[in-house]
């Protein structure tokens, strides 16, 4: 088979709140890109395009009847990588954000070569998992 991918085109989420979300991206060092609408049968959802970290996130906000929800979701987190947790963590902090889901970072040694990692939410409770590899 041949392959045609290219690339993470973009991670989509959820919002209650368009201008609320795009704020929180733009705090963690994103920058909005474009913005538009989707008209639905039942209705026309805002949406905008963040790029953040190398690669795009789609925030919708429907208007269309989809919930917005977190929970029980097929996208559980995305993961951001980072190449120094404790300084990642420290800037989002100064920046207004500090929505960690712990006291401190996990270390998973034993997963994926070894990882140290930080959950934070969004505001529309969507996970953000900071991610550095263990060297």
């Amino acid at each position: 088979m041949e392959n045609h991918f290219t690339g993470l085109a973009h991670v989509a989420v959820l919002t209650g709140h368009l201008g609320v979300s795009i704020d929180f991206y733009e705090r963690m060092g994103g920058v909005l890109r474009k913005r538009g609408e989707a008209k639905k049968a039942t209705g026309v959802n805002q949406l905008a395009i963040i790029e953040l970290a190398g690669f795009e996130i789609e925030l919708i906000e429907p208007h269309d009847g989809t919930e917005v929800t977190a929970k029980g979701g097929a996208l559980p987190h995305f993961a951001i990588r980072v190449d120094d947790l404790e300084q990642a963590a420290e800037a989002l902090r100064a920046a207004g954000i500090d929505t960690f889901q712990t006291p401190a970072p996990n270390v998973l040694p034993g997963l994926f070569g070894g990882l140290r990692n930080w959950f934070l939410a969004g505001p529309s409770g969507e996970l953000i998992e900071l991610m550095q590899p263990i060297a």
